[in-house]
C-alpha cells in the first residue's frame, strides 16, 4: 500500500462508501479470509491510516469520537473491514511513540502508510551496535499481510529482568504464515509474522511503557497523550456496534414467506415483535458507553483520564451488550438466518469472535475495576 496518496479532505462520504463496498463483498471476503484489494485501497481512501497520524507528517491527529463513528459505520458493511480500519488507526497512534528519526522513517513515503500491531510479547530481542536484533513469532495480527510495516512488542534484557519493547519493523524483513482459520472475522487476516534476527536500529525501538503512558514524541495533541489502556477498547469495540446495528436490519428484512415450522417473518411473529426494539435500545445504550470513552479520550489529560480502570471497565461492558443484542436477534429469527449465505449468521460469528478480545472481556476489565475500588 505504500505510496498512495490522498489529499486531506472530510471523509465522511467516502467512508460511507467504503462501507458500502465492504459490504457488497462481505460474504466473499469472509469466504477467502482476506480483504478484497479494492476494499482496502477504500480503507486508505477514507483516511483510517492517516487519522492518528501526526500533522506534521501529513495526517490528521484525528479524535477517537469521529474513529467511532466511521469505523462503526464500516463495521455496519462489514466487521472484518472496519476490524482492519480500526487496526490501522490504533497501529499508526503508536508509532508517534517512536524517535522522531524513527517516526521520519515510517511515514517516509506518506502519512497513509499502513502499519499493523503485535501488542503481545511474544518474541525477544538482544542489543546490537545501535539497535536491537529481533526474533519471534507473533500469531494474531490483524491485516499483517497489507501492512507496509508492524509494530511488534519484544522481551529485552534490562537491570538483570526481561522487559517489553515495541520494534517498528518493515514488510521487506519479516515473513507471513497463513495460520488464521477462525469461526468468524475470517476477512481479517490475522495470520502469525515470523522474524527471524531481524536488525531494528534503536530508532525504531519505544519502551511499552511510553506507549500505555501516552508519552508521545513530538506531539501534544490529545489523541497521542491519551494512555493505551484508556482508549484501546473503543478501537475494538467500534466494528462490533456496527455489525450490531447491522444485525438488526438483517433481522428487519427477513423475508414473509416462511416454511410450514416457521409461519412468521421475525416481524410479524406477535412472540418476537419486541426482540428488534430491546435489541437496538441495548446497542444504542452500548454506543452511549462507548461515545463516553471516545470523548474522554478527546479531551485529553484535563478531560478525567485519572481513573484508567473505568475505559477498560465501560469498553467491555458496551460489548457485553453488544454480544446480548445480537444472540437475541439471531435466536428469535430461526432456522433461516443459520443458512450459511444469509448476513445474519456471519454477523452473529464476527461479533462472539470480536467481542471475545482481551480489550473487551468484562472479567478482564472487572478485576482491574475492582482492584481499583478495593485501594480506595
Amino acid at each position: 500500500m505504500s505510496g498512495f496518496v490522498l489529499t486531506p479532505t472530510d471523509t465522511t462520504e467516502q467512508v460511507r462508501e467504503v462501507a458500502e463496498l465492504a459490504a457488497r463483498h462481505a460474504a466473499a471476503a469472509d469466504r477467502a479470509r482476506r480483504l478484497p484489494d479494492e476494499v482496502v485501497v477504500g480503507l486508505v481512501a477514507a483516511g483510517f491510516a492517516r487519522h492518528f497520524v501526526p500533522v506534521r507528517w501529513g495526517g490528521r491527529a484525528g479524535g477517537f469520537v469521529d474513529l467511532l463513528d466511521k469505523v462503526s459505520t464500516v463495521g455496519e458493511g462489514c466487521t472484518s473491514a472496519a476490524w482492519i480500519a480500526a487496526v490501522i488507526a490504533g497501529a499508526a497512534r503508536m508509532g508517534v511513540y517512536l524517535p522522531e528519526e524513527g517516526q521520519r522513517e515510517l511515514w517516509s513515503t506518506g502519512a497513509d502508510t499502513v502499519i499493523a500491531r503485535a501488542l503481545n510479547p511474544r518474541g525477544h530481542a538482544t542489543p546490537d551496535a545501535g539497535g536491537w536484533r529481533l526474533t519471534g513469532e507473533w500469531p494474531l495480527v490483524s491485516g499483517v499481510g497489507l501492512a507496509d510495516w508492524t509494530l511488534v512488542c519484544g522481551l529485552v534484557p534490562h537491570r538483570g529482568r526481561r522487559v517489553a519493547r515495541f520494534f517498528a519493523v518493515p514488510r521487506r524483513d519479516y515473513r507471513v504464515e497463513d495460520t488464521w482459520f477462525n469461526v468468524g472475522m475470517r476477512a481479517t487476516g490475522s495470520n502469525t509474522l515470523v522474524a527471524d534476527g531481524v536488525f531494528v536500529p534503536e530508532h525504531r525501538s519505544v519502551a511499552r511503557g511510553a506507549v500505555r503512558r501516552g508519552l508521545a514524541v513530538g506531539s501534544d495533541a490529545p489523541c497521542h497523550t491519551a494512555g493505551l489502556r484508556a482508549i484501546s477498547g473503543t478501537l475494538f469495540a467500534a466494528p462490533v456496534l456496527g455489525a450490531a446495528r447491522s444485525a438488526v436490519r438483517a433481522w428487519s428484512a427477513m423475508p414473509a414467506g416462511r416454511p410450514a415450522q416457521e409461519p412468521f417473518a421475525p416481524g410479524d411473529n406477535p412472540l418476537v415483535r419486541d426482540v428488534p426494539a430491546r435489541a437496538e435500545g441495548e446497542i444504542e445504550g452500548a454506543a452511549l458507553l462507548l461515545r463516553h470513552v471516545a470523548l474522554t479520550g478527546d479531551d485529553g489529560p484535563a478531560g478525567g483520564q485519572d481513573d484508567p480502570a473505568r475505559a477498560p471497565r465501560d469498553c467491555a461492558l458496551a460489548a457485553d451488550r453488544l454480544v446480548d443484542a445480537v444472540e437475541r436477534l439471531f435466536r428469535s429469527a430461526g432456522c433461516r438466518a443459520q443458512a450459511q449465505d444469509h448476513p445474519l449468521q456471519r454477523i452473529w460469528r464476527d461479533v462472539h469472535c470480536a467481542a471475545s478480545h482481551v480489550a473487551l472481556r468484562f472479567d478482564t476489565a472487572d478485576s482491574a475495576y475492582g482492584g481499583r475500588g478495593n485501594r480506595k
